[in-house]
C-alpha cells in the first residue's frame, strides 16, 4: 500500500415515512414479551470500510459508493463515521 490506511462506518436506514416491516415485526414481538415501553423499532444496518486514501477526495469518493452501492438514496439515508 502507498496510501495513508483509513476506516470509515457508514450506517444506513430507511428514511423517514417508508414503512419498516422488520421493524415493526421486532416491535411487536418486543410488546409480546413484556416490553411494552418500546413504543416503535427502526432497523438499519453497518458496513465498516478499510480505504488506501492516496488523495484528497477520499470523503466524495465515500459518498460514491454509499449512493451508488450501499444504499438505495431513494429510501435510505446513510450516515458515515470516519476514524
Amino acid at each position: 500500500m502507498t496510501g495513508t490506511l483509513k476506516k470509515a462506518t457508514v450506517y444506513v436506514k430507511l428514511k423517514d415515512g417508508v414503512l419498516d416491516p422488520e421493524g415493526k415485526t421486532i416491535q411487536k414481538a418486543l410488546s409480546q414479551m413484556g416490553y411494552a415501553e418500546f413504543l416503535s423499532v427502526r432497523t438499519g444496518r453497518f458496513f465498516e470500510l478499510e480505504i488506501e486514501a492516496n488523495g484528497s477526495d477520499i470523503d466524495s469518493r465515500i459518498d460514491e459508493v454509499c449512493s451508488k452501492l450501499l444504499a438505495n438514496p431513494v429510501i435510505e439515508n446513510y450516515i458515515v463515521e470516519k476514524k
